[in-house]
């Protein structure tokens, strides 16, 4: 049976009980199982995952960043499912966060709730606290309304101020489509072959300038979808 998911107290009631029902508890559950099924019908190969399996191996906490249009089954990239905490990631607290939060919820993922463009400074104390508490991360640096493909500089001071390690990542399907979104979803089509590659696992020194640091990931994250692009068009 899967996880029981708590609808968020809202100063906006949310909707009718049958509302609530449908948005926050029928439909998570449906889009999870879909996705699931989905996945089940992959080829998953990874790339580089000795060093995560290191990080994992000495307890060591660690952010997963990724470009949006990468979203979809990125769940894959983290089969540490007995971890002591898991992944945890950013979620608004829209309705639409609140979806996202109900359906992550049936892949294991706690979802941190809050909203970087609106109130960047409490989304990232939030995300910090999730961190020291024993949480990894998976960050979309670019999200959740682009531009698409530009760094946002929340990951890197969160890794600065955590000392978490950076895990640049990204995945490519063989055979694909894309959708007509801001980000161009990539969407693998079934029995096709995932490959997720990681980058180097590094850490950001505390002192260091967060400008420069997003410059560099920005440049990991780019060769990592240059990557993807070759494999999904080779």
């Amino acid at each position: 049976m899967g996880p029981r998911v708590a609808i968020a107290e809202r100063g906006r009631p949310l909707g009718s009980p049958l509302s609530v029902w449908l948005n926050f508890r029928v439909v998570p559950f449906l889009v999870a199982g879909l996705s699931k099924l989905w996945s089940y019908t992959l080829r998953v190969k990874r790339e580089g995952f000795e060093a995560v399996e290191d990080l994992v191996a000495r307890d060591e906490r660690f952010i997963l960043c990724f470009w949006h249009r990468r979203l979809v089954m990125m769940p894959l990239a983290y089969p540490f499912h007995r971890r002591v905490k898991g992944v945890a990631i950013l979620s608004s607290d829209s309705r639409d966060g609140e979806r996202s939060a109900a359906t992550w919820r049936w892949f294991g993922i706690h979802a941190v709730r809050g909203t970087a463009s609106d109130d960047g400074a409490k989304a990232l104390v939030r995300m910090i606290q999730a961190v020291k508490q024993g949480w990894d991360f998976g960050i979309t640096p670019d999200g959740p309304r682009g531009p698409n493909m530009s760094l946002k500089p929340g990951v890197t001071a969160l890794a600065r101020k955590t000392g978490a390690w950076v895990v640049p990542v990204s995945l490519a399907f063989d055979r694909h489509f894309e959708l007509r979104t801001w980000d161009r979803m990539v969407m693998p089509l079934p029995f096709s072959t995932c490959t997720i590659k990681y980058g180097q696992p590094y850490r950001i020194p505390p002192k260091a300038e967060d400008a420069a640091e997003g410059l560099r990931l920005q440049q990991v994250m780019n060769e990592l979808e240059g990557w993807a692009e070759g494999i999904s068009h080779g």
